[in-house]
C-alpha cells in the first residue's frame, strides 16, 4: 500500500468512526478519491448500507438493533418483519437499510424524521399472529417468529425478493429453527403454502 493509499484509508476510517454511519459526500469533501470508499469495502474495513452510506461492519449489528428498539418506541402497533426479522434471526445475510414493520390495515401510517420505515399491511388475522417480545436496550420489541417471517417473506416475495425468502426457508431448516410444519401452518394463514410446499419438499 502507498503512502498516499494508506492516508486515504486513515482519513477514511476516522470519519466513519466518528459519525457512526458516514456518506459518500462527507468523504469526498475530505478530499478522498470515491475510488478508496470502494476499495475500503472491497477489502471489508466498510459496509456498504445502501448507496452513498457506509459503515464499520463491526457496527453494523449495533446499528440495526438500535434501530429496532427505536421503531417499537416510535410505532407501538407495529410489528418488526420481513427482511428486519430476518436480520434479527440471523437468517439472512441482507442488511437491511430501513426497519421493516407489518402494521393491521387501516393503522396511521407513522411519519419519521430520523428513522426509514418500510411498511406492509395486513389483516387482523394474519397480523395478530407469531408474535414474540424480545428486549433490546429495555424495550420489548414485538418481532415476528421464524416459522411467520419466512411465511411472510413469501406473501410478500416482490417487495423482499424470492430469493431472500427462499434463502431464509433453507437456512431456517438447516439450522433447525423452525419445522416444515409450522412453516406450513404459517404458509396456509398467509395463503402462500403451495407456493413454499414444492420448495419444501425439495429440502427434505
Amino acid at each position: 500500500m502507498t503512502e498516499d493509499a494508506a492516508n486515504y484509508r486513515h482519513r477514511v476510517l476516522d470519519i466513519v468512526r466518528a459519525r457512526g454511519i458516514a456518506r459518500a459526500r462527507d468523504v469526498i469533501a475530505a478530499g478522498v478519491p470515491p475510488v478508496y470508499l470502494k476499495r475500503l469495502t472491497d477489502a471489508g474495513d466498510l459496509v456498504r448500507l445502501q448507496r452513498g452510506l457506509y459503515q464499520e461492519p463491526e457496527r453494523v449489528g449495533e446499528n440495526i438493533a438500535h434501530d429496532l428498539a427505536e421503531a417499537a418506541r416510535r410505532v407501538p402497533k407495529g410489528v418488526i418483519s420481513l427482511i428486519s426479522a430476518l436480520r434479527f434471526h440471523g437468517l439472512t445475510t441482507q442488511l437491511p437499510n430501513a426497519v421493516w414493520m407489518t402494521l393491521r390495515q387501516g393503522a396511521r401510517t407513522p411519519k419519521m424524521d430520523t428513522l426509514r420505515l418500510e411498511i406492509v399491511r395486513a389483516t387482523d388475522s394474519v397480523w395478530s399472529v407469531g408474535i414474540e417480545h424480545h428486549t433490546i436496550e429495555g424495550v420489548a420489541v414485538p418481532i415476528y417468529g421464524v416459522a411467520k417471517t419466512v411465511a411472510d417473506c413469501f406473501k410478500h416475495r416482490r417487495q423482499v425478493g424470492e430469493d431472500v425468502a427462499l434463502e431464509a426457508l433453507r437456512d431456517a431448516l438447516r439450522q433447525g429453527r423452525t419445522t416444515a410444519g409450522e412453516i406450513m401452518r404459517h404458509a396456509a394463514i398467509d395463503r402462500v403454502g403451495t407456493r413454499i410446499e414444492p420448495y419444501l419438499r425439495a429440502l427434505q
